[in-house]
């Protein structure tokens, strides 16, 4: 028997309000010795204030495999699909208020 057959497989549950997801399209990452802070925000042409819609923290070791796994994952994609294009994006000027600390 190989190893996976002796291993329990992880079931994953997925409600359906975390099904319908979140757009976002910003990420703001930060990080320290510990973990790394990945916020996502929605951001709408002509308005100066947006949310953290959703902050994910990785260790340093789950954000390298999440690093890799998009690489392998855009890879697929562009090999299906064709290249993604990379536009210039205009520097936005962030501040976070007093909640923005990770």
């Amino acid at each position: 028997m190989s190893d996976q057959n002796n291993q329990a497989q992880l079931q994953i549950e997925l409600d359906e309000k975390t099904a319908e997801g979140t757009y976002s399209n910003l990420a703001i990452i930060n990080h320290s010795a510990s973990e790394f802070v990945v916020d996502f925000v929605t951001i709408m042409p002509g308005v100066p204030k947006a949310k953290v819609k959703s902050r994910i923290v990785l260790t340093p070791q789950h954000a390298k495999r999440l690093l890799k796994a998009l690489g392998e994952n855009i890879h697929r994609f562009e090999a299906t699909h064709g290249q993604i294009s990379d536009t210039e994006q205009p520097a936005i000027p962030l501040t976070f208020g007093p909640a923005g600390q990770a």
